[in-house]
């Protein structure tokens, strides 16, 4: 790696020593900058080519230097000589002026160490095109090494030689004397042009028709570079020493065969012994073989043999070989049609660049790029021809790289962006620039698109012309997705808006509504939501072409899997909007059809939706009702247990609703000592009760045995003995104003929970009417009280899911009792919510145990513990008058198997109190 670094270290301090020593001094470096050594050309290929620049105005150039340390080890005369005619020849070639001569940008200078001269920019000579490479930089540069020559460019190289020859011979009276590779120059757009006129010979008689040239004689002491070469040379120059255009076009003959192999002359010449060499040429010429000429095209060799004749005057002159048919190529036409342009008008230009868009696929990229471009950009000064050059630019364009476009195409675009005048030819250029406008997105670089590009779209929005406007709306989605998002938010979106609001073009307000509709995608969401959908209520007009484009937007909105609309959107604004314009007159059946069909598909999604959400809430109300639940708090083991609170029974029963009245314990009561339950709360609590016997008779246990409660079994053993332990001051209830019938027979449980620990019968604690083993019996013995002991579920059967209550009137003996019916003003207050409610020990004096009143005691049978409720107000039955079970809705079997229903009223003969009338209608309608 160091050895490479140190070679090219040493090359390039090599080249920059050669450029100093050869330039430096001489007075062509006061005005140009003289750059890397690129070529050699010219006679013997002695001059060195630099490119360069001009220093006042960068202009490209290149720098012809002839270091005269190549001849240091020539005599003094022969330096002389040399140098001579090197001056001559750049000399004659600055004064001639032709498109197909080397143009010379500065004159000769010399100083003591060079001759120096610029020219147009130069690529190469075509010696070092065709292999020769003598006097060029080491190593040779790629671009030289790799280059071919095409076959369009070989003809119309060919053809401009031949050009510049007429000129010569016709125009100047003038022979070259010593056309060969060396002195053909391809500029820097792949032209060939002459030069080298050490040798020419002008006319001795130049207003003669038939001009006379005097020719020296071949003196082979003198230094090569003082003698023509004389592989190139017509065979009379040597032996009969005399020259004509014909023997130019002789030298013609041979580059052309040396074009066609590989820079090789027709015949090598011995420079020692000139005269015989040429002795020996000249009987092969006059018997040539085929073979000679087998690489040559065939549309040609017939041409070429001409131009090697021995007899100068079977020669084609250099007019007549610009006629011939191989130069009759489309490309080589084409480019001489370039090079002709300043002599057209515009009628003629135009017509040649409305048919050019067929020829360019068939020239090779190098040519179009280098020969054809330049030209093509040269015409934007002419506004009136922009239109018909620019889709050849942007032709040309599509071909070239994205750093060959920025480097070679855009610098001469960007005027054209901004071109206004005149009118007519600014309306064609944005229509041009539009069809192209996602090669221009493409390859122009970000900051270029911003500055020029979209500024252009901006206007072809805002132009007069509808034809514009519509193009432009019908164009934009096709490169939508190719503009940064801030440009097409901020300036894009409001003038497409602008120009649907304030046009009166038909055309321009559905394109405007179809064009936003493609490239909804391409926006955010809530910018949809905030900007494209309230713009659509304030269209105006309501055709039906409007109307559809304004359901395309909200059915794509709504559709599309990125943006959507939000329900409560849809709900407050979207739907009415549609509706709105759903039954607009214009619309026809089908129309109507598929408006209703997008408001069906809103209205089903809007539902779906809200429905979710309800139910996802309504799951994490229960949740977390479950919650409070679980965790009711620490509960003290002492029997002294706090009174149940309105939150707690809020917590466990909810609140619920009947006809529009919320009920509850935070209804009915707001301090906290105080506990009342509403019917229906009791209904839920009989229908979970009667769903765990239903469990418990489908999954019998043994006798001794109480399986493991399940979670949710625990969850209500957990809140049972919370409640039991809350209630623990329900102990000493009586009912006022009532006579306690005596205990019924057969009964060893008290009607309460008792201060301490309930167990069964093996002494295991027992759960409460909670348990799926404690329920409400469903048997058909009935719900009457039964004696504890080893057969307590010995009586159950699954023959009803209704309680039979018929075993209560029967249990319930009338011993030791009046038959008075009992006063039941207590229950009244019980089941009436609106009137003050007293707490329950304060309501008579406590029991004493094993005393049990009828309605509390048929809620004892077959459980050895009670829930709270059971304890307060639930038992109704074997009341002989009275608040009866049949004149209360709560006892209808119904409201076991449906207590979300409200159960209608069993007609009957008993009164009922005002006030429990008023609750019954309230609770049940």
């Amino acid at each position: 790696m160091e050895s490479m670094l140190n070679k090219l270290k040493s090359t390039v301090t090599k080249v920059t020593a050669d450029v100093t020593s050869a330039v430096m001094g001489n007075p062509v470096t006061r005005e140009f900058e003289v750059g890397r050594h690129i070529a050699s050309g010219g006679p013997g290929l002695c001059w060195r080519i630099y490119n360069g620049t001009k220093k006042s105005t960068k202009q490209e150039v290149a720098v012809f230097v002839f270091d005269k340390k190549m001849i240091d080890k020539y005599q003094k005369f022969d330096k002389d000589q040399t140098i001579d005619s090197l001056k001559r020849g750049v000399q004659q070639l600055t004064r001639l002026r032709h498109p197909r001569l080397l143009t010379v940008q500065h004159p000769l200078e010399e100083s003591r160490d060079c001759l120096a001269f610029c020219t147009e920019p130069v690529f190469a000579s075509l010696s070092n095109v065709l292999g020769q490479w003598d006097n060029l930089p080491g190593p040779v540069p790629n671009d030289i090494k790799e280059y071919k020559l095409y076959d369009v460019e070989t003809k119309y190289g060919l053809l401009q030689i031949s050009e510049g020859l007429s000129f010569l011979h016709s125009g100047v009276k003038m022979v070259h004397g010593n056309l060969c590779p060396e002195n053909i120059i391809l500029n820097k757009s792949g032209a060939w042009k002459i030069m080298g006129f050490d040798f020419s010979i002008s006319s001795n008689n130049p207003s003669d028709a038939q001009p006379k040239y005097t020719c020296k004689e071949w003196d082979p002491n003198l230094p090569p570079l003082c003698l023509p070469n004389p592989e190139y040379l017509a065979p009379e120059y040597i032996l009969s020493v005399s020259c004509d255009a014909a023997s130019d076009m002789y030298s013609l003959g041979v580059v052309m065969h040396a074009v066609f192999n590989e820079g090789k002359p027709v015949f090598q010449v011995n420079k020692h012994d000139i005269f015989k060499s040429f002795s020996r040429q000249l009987d092969q010429l006059s018997s040539m073989s085929p073979a000679l000429l087998n690489k040559i095209p065939e549309a040609v060799r017939e041409h070429i043999k001409m131009l090697l004749s021995v007899a100068p005057n079977v020669r084609p002159d250099a007019d007549q070989m610009t006629k011939i048919p191989f130069f009759d190529d489309v490309g080589a036409v084409t480019l001489q049609y370039f090079d002709s342009l300043f002599q057209r008008d515009n009628l003629q230009k135009s017509q040649f660049y409305k048919g050019l868009p067929k020829v360019l696929p068939q020239l090779p990229k190098r040519v179009v790029v280098y020969r054809i471009l330049p030209a093509l950009t040269s015409e934007f000064v002419n506004p009136d021809m922009v239109p018909f050059v620019l889709p050849n630019v942007l032709l040309i364009a599509e071909e070239c790289t994205k750093e060959e476009y920025v480097r070679l195409i855009l610098p001469d675009l960007t005027p054209v962006f901004k071109q206004q005048e005149p009118v007519q030819a600014s309306n064609m250029i944005l229509l041009i620039f539009l069809q192209k406008m996602d090669l221009l997105l493409t390859k122009t670089p970000p900051e270029d698109i911003k500055n020029s590009v979209l500024p252009m779209v901006y206007r072809a929005l805002e132009a007069p012309s509808v034809q514009i406007q519509e193009l432009c709306l019908n164009i934009i989605p096709t490169f939508a997705n190719l503009i940064d998002y801030p440009s097409m938010k901020n300036s894009l979106i409001p003038r497409i808006k602008s120009a649907c609001l304030q046009t009166s073009s038909l055309a321009v307000r559905v394109n405007s509504l179809v064009c936003l509709g493609k490239i909804l995608e391409y926006l955010d969401k809530w910018f949809v939501i905030d900007e494209i959908l309230p713009f659509l209520q304030k269209i105006p007009s309501r055709e039906p072409a409007v109307l559809m484009g304004i359901l395309g937007i909200y059915k794509c909105t709504f559709s599309h899997k990125k943006l959507g609309i939000p329900k409560e959107h849809l709900a407050s604004k979207s739907l009415p909007h549609l509706v709105s314009l759903s039954i607009d007159n214009n619309l026809n059946l089908n129309q109507f059809n598929s408006f209703m069909m997008v408001i069906r598909d809103m209205l089903s999604r809007m539902e779906a939706e809200h429905k979710t959400k309800l139910e996802q809430l309504h799951i994490m109300q229960e949740q977390q009702r479950s919650l409070n639940i679980s965790n009711p708090g620490n509960q003290s083991e002492e029997n002294k247990s706090p009174p149940v609170s309105d939150n707690q029974i809020d917590d466990i029963f909810g609140s619920t609703s009947v006809n529009g009245k919320e009920t509850g314990s935070a209804a009915t009561s707001s301090q906290p000592n105080r506990m009342s339950l509403t019917l229906e709360e009791k209904q839920r609590l009989a229908k979970e009760q009667e769903q765990a016997a239903k469990l418990r008779s489908q999954q019998p246990l043994a006798p001794q045995t109480i399986k493991p409660a399940t979670t949710a079994n625990a969850q209500a053993k957990d809140l049972t003995s919370s409640l039991l332990n809350n209630m623990t001051s329900l102990n000493s209830l009586s009912l006022a104003n009532t006579v306690r019938p005596a205990p019924v027979q057969g009964t060893t449980m008290s009607a309460f929970p008792s201060s301490g620990p309930m167990v069964g019968t093996m002494g295991t604690p027992m759960s409460n009417g909670f348990n799926p083993a404690m329920g409400f019996q469903t048997g058909g013995s009935g719900m009457g009280l039964r004696p504890a002991g080893p057969g307590l579920y010995s009586g159950m059967a699954s023959t009803t899911s209704t309680p039979n209550f018929g075993a209560l009137m029967q249990n319930q003996g009338p011993t030791g009792q009046t038959s008075r019916a009992p006063d039941l003003s207590a229950l009244d207050n019980l089941f009436t919510p609106s009137k003050p409610k007293v707490p329950l020990n304060q309501m008579g004096p406590q029991p004493t145990p094993g005393t049990n009143t009828p309605w509390i005691s048929q809620f004892g049978s077959a459980q050895n513990t009670q829930t709270p409720m059971q304890g307060v107000s639930v038992g109704m039955g074997g009341v002989p008058s009275g608040f009866g079970m049949q004149a209360n809705p709560f006892f209808n079997p119904q409201n076991f198997s449906q207590p979300a229903a409200a159960p209608s009223m069993n007609p009957s003969g008993v009164k009922h109190s005002a006030s429990v009338n008023n609750d019954l209608n309230d609770l049940f309608g």
